[in-house]
């Protein structure tokens, strides 16, 4: 008896140390990790064109950033190796995940990519603006939708699909990437750039006669996104979700942000 007490004891105290730790005390269904990883590694797609979400260091030429921290930290919940890929645009990752090349995207949540992609709850929320020349009569984000002017966006992108359906008099001009919008604006194309807030006041310190107009003209919110094609893509999807809460209400989220120098962007609500 004093044995089985003593067994007993030993196991608690592993499950109140292991409780301490980032991952989850529960039983992983390995139905749900086969549909989830089928190849038995993680393969993540990390979206380079989003400076907010992940960069290369310029140095070592790894990948870093917070897509990078949680992709990691997933790997480690599920006891799978992770496999990072990169893409130069968010497009790319979304059309890898339909072709079945990855298993897991951070990407913008959005009803047209919502047909091929599950969402779980956005981590974080970044906001879309435009920029202009400095000389432009634009002033405000209100006088931008007019048929006057060329909006130049990345293809592809969360905001490209966003004003695709919300301008209504202004004229969209797609650059190959987020990353291009700002040296095809300077070389002439369209009038006002489109993107995230971030990136345009980082590529606007390479060029001179550039301003930003104050605000936001949108909130992107940043989700995990996985395959509806992968047969428990529901209980992948709700399992996922847990882990986003958690990491976002431990702070993991805000940490990683911090540490990777983030700014023009928040933890979602």
């Amino acid at each position: 008896m004093k044995k089985i007490l003593f067994c007993l004891a030993i196991i608690c105290a592993s499950q109140a140390s292991y409780g301490q730790s980032s991952r989850p005390i529960q039983t992983l269904d390995p139905a749900m990790i086969a549909s989830f990883a089928p190849t038995g590694t993680l393969r993540v797609g990390i979206n380079l064109g989003n400076p907010v979400l992940a960069n290369e260091n310029p140095v070592t030429r790894q990948m870093q950033g917070v897509t990078i921290d949680i992709s990691q930290e997933i790997g480690k919940r599920i006891g799978l190796p992770v496999k990072l890929i990169p893409f130069k645009t968010a497009g790319n990752t979304v059309d890898a995940v339909k072709t079945g090349e990855i298993d897991m995207v951070f990407v913008a949540i959005d009803p047209i990519r919502g047909a091929d992609i599950s969402y779980t709850p956005a981590y974080i929320q970044i906001e879309g603006a435009y920029m202009v020349k400095a000389n432009s009569p634009i002033k405000t984000n209100e006088q931008v939708d007019v048929s006057s002017n060329e909006i130049i966006v990345g293809k592809g992108s969360a905001y490209d699909l966003y004003l695709t359906r919300e301008i209504k008099n202004a004229a969209l001009l797609r650059a190959p990437s987020s990353q291009a919008v700002v040296d095809d604006f300077v070389s002439g194309k369209g009038n006002v750039a489109a993107g995230v807030k971030q990136q345009l006041e980082s590529d606007a310190k390479r060029y001179d006669g550039l301003r930003m107009i104050p605000g936001r003209f949108m909130v992107i919110n940043q989700a995990i996104g996985i395959p509806k094609a992968r047969p428990q893509y529901e209980q992948t999807t709700a399992y996922l979700s847990g882990v986003i809460t958690q990491l976002k209400q431990s702070g993991f989220v805000a940490q990683a942000m911090q540490r990777h120098q983030i700014e023009g962007a928040k933890v979602a609500d």
